[in-house]
């Protein structure tokens, strides 16, 4: 069991080396620093929050779920956190590309994975075809996260995971 977490943990680092590193070029810097803020708090509550408010029937409730489930998304992820507290790739591998105010707080799991996939999956549910838009914005945000140097590929998973069922889990249950 042992050999096989340390195998993990060994995949974890090469995968967070090959996207943080030898991925890292100066034309993506600018779009990956911005784009990751789209997993941020404030994007992702006023967005919903907007949705819910402004936007028509069916769409309204949809952005009302995604609120839920971007609020309840985050209760196992600081649970996790405080649980389990990792110490944050950059403070921890020499050469590690990172950005201007690094996080500095725990890194398991990833709270922007989490809050995208949270706020984006009632969309997709709602409609499919949004898939096409919204997967890959999600998809770049938990990327943006380990080439910023904030987070192993094993908290963008978790991240990934936890937004995901919550999600999914608040549009099965909706009454």
């Amino acid at each position: 069991m042992n050999r096989l977490l340390q195998k993990l943990i060994q995949l974890d680092q090469r995968l967070f080396v090959g996207i943080n590193g030898r991925l890292h070029r100066s034309f993506l810097n600018f779009w990956v620093y911005h784009l990751t803020h789209l997993g941020g708090a404030w994007f992702t509550i006023l967005s919903t929050l907007l949705i819910w408010m402004i936007a028509p029937q069916p769409w309204s409730r949809v952005g009302l779920q995604a609120c839920v489930a971007l609020a309840i998304s985050h209760l196992p992820v600081a649970l996790a956190k405080k649980t389990y507290p990792r110490v944050r790739p950059y403070l921890t591998l020499p050469g590690t590309n990172t950005f201007r105010n690094p996080l500095t707080d725990h890194s398991f799991p990833s709270g922007h994975t989490t809050a995208i996939f949270s706020v984006t999956m009632p969309f997709m549910a709602a409609q499919p075809a949004l898939a096409l838009i919204l997967g890959p914005i999600a998809l770049i945000v938990a990327v943006s996260r380990i080439y910023l140097g904030l987070h192993y590929p094993s908290d963008v998973l978790a991240g990934a995971v936890i937004g995901s069922s919550v999600a999914l889990g608040t549009v099965a249950l909706w009454a």
